[in-house]
């Protein structure tokens, strides 16, 4: 029998423990879009996951104090964009609050039901809302993948230890 290494000294829950497990948790990086009331919103989102092939369904978190937030609560559809290596710059707009996100920067276009599509990403899904489930301060949506592009070139762009970053071969 090996001895169990020792465990270290363990923390008490509390948003900095989770927010400090996380950052060490590489994460790939996605845009979520959506037309608002006064335009085109968006946030940088590293919560995207795949829920359901049947029917093809995708899940992301939002804070509800979040500047996009009353858009996501109140759009029936939305746009998922998967970023690739080349798009940090891109990811740090959506990311940072008050960014003109939707400025001469970012080239996007009108898709599918009337959802701000992004260029020259790796991946595309234009997704209809769902469900809205609290979680905490946050909201945990649930969208059904309607119609998207996934041939995009490049590699995935993903975010650790508070940096953008590509993968390493």
């Amino acid at each position: 029998m090996t001895a169990t290494p020792e465990l270290g000294t363990p923390r008490t829950a509390s948003p900095e423990l989770l927010r400090s497990a996380f950052r060490r948790h590489a994460a790939g990086v996605a845009v979520i879009t959506a037309r608002g009331a006064s335009g085109p919103v968006g946030f940088t989102a590293t919560s995207l996951a795949s829920v359901s092939a049947e029917p093809p369904l995708v899940s992301f978190g939002i804070g509800t104090g979040a500047s996009s937030w009353p858009a996501i609560a109140e759009t029936d559809h939305v746009g998922v964009h998967i970023l690739g290596e080349h798009q940090s710059d891109l990811a740090a707009t959506f990311a940072r609050s008050g960014a003109d996100r939707f400025g001469e920067a970012t080239a996007w276009r009108e898709g599918p039901q009337g959802v701000p599509v992004l260029d020259d990403v790796l991946v595309w899904l234009v997704c209809r809302i769902v469900g809205r489930v609290p979680a905490g301060d946050h909201r945990i949506v649930l969208a059904e993948v309607v119609l998207g592009d996934p041939t995009g070139d490049g590699r995935p762009l993903l975010y650790h230890q508070g940096r953008f970053n590509g993968l390493r071969d």
